[in-house]
């Protein structure tokens, strides 16, 4: 099936593209797409995302072995957003961690 890439990027020349671990539902990251990584994403099956700060094309696990197979990829109602489910080997985040996700800012009904 051949898509018309260029509906994501008709507001901007990145995409939001949050990743999610298809098993668990839980939210590994948050990272951002640009055109040619969305089509290497596309053509390879494993997640390639647009680094903002080295502004060049990363392979999720490339260099760690952590890599992230994509399951499924769906835009969301306004062509802006990106869910991209994935089968997570190892850590999804650079620290370790599993998740990004994992420093609490509010937690409602605990106390610290």
């Amino acid at each position: 099936m051949r898509m018309n890439l260029e509906r994501y990027f008709a507001k901007s020349e990145l995409i939001p593209a949050i990743i999610v671990e298809d098993s668990t539902r839980e939210v590994l990251m948050l990272a951002y797409m640009n055109r040619e990584s969305m089509a290497k994403t596309l053509e390879t099956g494993y997640t390639w995302f647009y680094s903002r700060s080295r502004q060049e094309l990363w392979n999720k696990g490339a260099t760690s072995g952590h890599l992230q197979r994509v399951i499924s990829i769906m835009g969301d109602c306004d062509d802006d957003t990106l869910l991209i489910r994935v089968e997570q080997t190892g850590a999804a985040c650079h620290t370790g961690n599993h998740s990004c996700f994992f420093q609490p800012v509010l937690i409602k009904g605990k106390e610290e």
